[in-house]
């Protein structure tokens, strides 16, 4: 596996995770998971990080014990989102500390998460979607989504943006966002009711996106997509970093529904502020 837009931390055959050089300024730490790594068995071999895939709890909860050990984090403050492919952002707060390994969560349909506590890391949760990181180092303010089609498609991205500016002040021209390791251009075949629904943004000419197949067949450019939705948003081009990884064309390293037909783990995507 090659990238020229991202930093292969590690190696195959131990812990092996990417970073986002836009995002690592030393005061903040982020990552996104490889398969590689971890203690879990199957389907799930090796590093997988849902609870809520079948796996042993156990041996989820070691992978998260050798990820955030790596990164220098506290697995018992993360805060996990509750993915459902909806446009939803939560502020993680105080109160909210440590839900998702070590509390319940005790809220729903959230697929973003925003907040600027610090050592408090941020959790979402992939197999072939596409996870967005923000960082404002003026503000020092963190964001975490996760954009699917639909995800995508209801502009969760821009949402995003919108939290970080409307209830931390933060400037969308200091925003630095990372498009990380998801399914490509190259893979992604979808149908005219998934193309319809891009139809209908007035940011995104699906020209730019989308490649005819044939009769009702596209193939979905979902990194453009949120490229072009981000700019809408006010993100500088420079600042955001767009992965060069697919998922499902390197399956043997990443975990991704559509290359094994949903009998996978979940890979993670992490973005803390350091304490």
């Amino acid at each position: 596996m090659k990238t020229n837009n991202l930093k292969l931390v590690g190696s195959a055959d131990k812990l092996l995770y990417l970073t986002f050089p836009n995002l690592d300024d030393g005061k903040c730490v982020s990552a996104f998971t490889t398969r590689m790594g971890g203690v879990s068995r199957g389907k799930y071999a090796s590093m997988n990080m849902s609870f809520s895939n079948g796996d042993n709890p156990h041996s989820v909860r070691k992978n998260y014990d050798i990820l955030f050990g790596a990164l220098g984090l506290d697995p018992e403050k993360a805060v996990f989102s509750q993915q459902t492919h909806t446009n939803n952002i939560r502020v993680v707060q105080e109160r909210d500390i440590g839900k998702g390994i070590v509390l319940h969560r005790d809220y729903r349909n959230v697929d973003g998460l925003v907040t600027n506590l610090k050592g408090v890391a941020l959790v979402t949760q992939f197999a072939d979607c596409v996870p967005l990181l923000f960082y404002d180092p003026k503000n020092e303010v963190i964001a975490a989504s996760h954009a699917g089609w639909r995800g995508t498609a209801q502009e969760i991205g821009k949402k995003t943006v919108e939290v970080m500016v409307g209830l931390f002040g933060c400037n969308p021209k200091n925003i630095q966002v990372a498009i990380g390791p998801s399914i490509g251009k190259c893979c992604y075949e979808v149908d005219t009711p998934v193309f319809s629904e891009f139809n209908l943004l007035s940011d995104i000419p699906t020209k730019k996106i989308f490649e005819k197949k044939g009769p009702e067949k596209y193939m979905l450019d979902l990194w453009e997509a949120n490229r072009l939705i981000l700019e809408s948003a006010g993100i500088k081009s420079k600042n955001i970093c767009v992965t060069d990884l697919c998922t499902c064309c390197n399956s043997q390293f990443f975990h991704s529904h559509r290359a094994s037909g949903g009998n996978r783990g979940n890979l993670a995507a992490v973005i803390a502020l350091k304490g």
